[in-house]
């Protein structure tokens, strides 16, 4: 049985559909790259599947169950990063990593024997030595790291992730592609968007243009 399974997804926008006839299915273990140019309703999958839209057609399925029949379940098996960081900048990486683990049950939380080692994430998103630095005096891309030492804290079978390389450096990209791989081999699942090639093996494909009613195509088409 698969993991989740979209049915018949079609999502639109400003009275524009944005695909349709969607059926796609992820398992424990793939890791999926959603692609597509800019606008063509990416991000807006991702929200969907994270129940942060409800505005769509067709159906939502984790093993085997109609999604919104048990979302808050599924939440606790989720980890959605979006677009912005999603951090207080007043707040150090050490302080936000603090409150992330303040919201997450235990049994969300990688831990060793009950202790959830924030520094240790810190340190290996390269984060050593600005652990008590406000995260508006960080640059970016340091932003973006405290970002993703979440995936380090979090125990989520499902990372769902919107262009999580932004600001990153060649070295940063290459930890968190390990960091995908390694989740994908314990049995994890990703979901991906990003405009950065990625050094993965077996990595799924799914191109929303493959899903576009032909009148959104041709629009698009004359617009470039």
């Amino acid at each position: 049985m698969s993991l989740l399974t979209l049915h018949q997804l079609e999502c639109e926008r400003d009275h524009r559909v944005l695909f349709t006839n969607l059926d796609f299915q992820c398992n424990e273990g793939d890791i999926v790259q959603i692609e597509g140019p800019n606008g063509c309703g990416k991000t807006t999958l991702l929200r969907v599947l994270t129940g942060l839209s409800t505005d769509f057609k067709g159906e939502l399925k984790w093993r085997g169950e109609a999604l919104a029949d048990i979302y808050q379940t599924v939440l606790m098996h989720m980890l959605f990063l979006g677009h912005s960081p999603g951090i207080k900048k007043t707040l150090s990486p050490r302080e936000n990593l603090h409150w992330l683990c303040g919201i997450l049950s235990s049994h969300q939380l990688n831990s060793s024997q009950g202790v959830v080692d924030i520094d240790a994430a810190l340190h290996k998103v390269g984060l050593y030595g600005f652990e008590d630095i406000p995260c508006h005096q960080l640059s970016a891309g340091q932003q973006q790291r405290v970002a993703l030492a979440r995936l380090h804290l979090s125990r989520a079978l499902l990372w769902i992730l919107d262009e999580p390389f932004t600001s990153i450096d060649s070295q940063g990209a290459h930890h968190f592609e390990t960091l995908i791989s390694d989740h994908a081999r314990r049995g994890g699942c990703v979901l991906l968007t990003t405009h950065q090639h990625l050094n993965i093996e077996d990595i799924k494909l799914l191109n929303l243009i493959d899903y576009q009613t032909n009148d959104v195509y041709k629009a698009r088409a004359e617009a470039h």
